[in-house]
């Protein structure tokens, strides 16, 4: 799976740098900007909690963790 930009031009969708080949899945999700979330102050705390928790963790690369998913694809 990769992830690719686009941009809506006359109802389609139109993928910034590359084609994609006929039949290809595509699964979209619109970004929209003037919208915002708002959380209870709980949740709020818990998200902050956990992106704190996350800086402090020390994770790994993208390309590892899909090395290591394909190994478990492949048993």
């Amino acid at each position: 799976m990769e992830a690719v930009k686009g941009t809506v031009v006359g109802g389609k969708v139109v993928f910034e740098g590359q084609a994609l080949p006929d039949g290809t899945e595509v699964a979209v999700l619109v970004a929209r900007q003037e919208r915002s979330v708002r959380l209870s102050p709980h949740l709020q705390r818990e998200l902050e909690s956990a992106l704190e928790e996350a800086d402090r963790v020390e994770g790994i690369s993208v390309d590892a963790l899909l090395a290591e998913l394909r190994k478990i694809g492949r048993t």
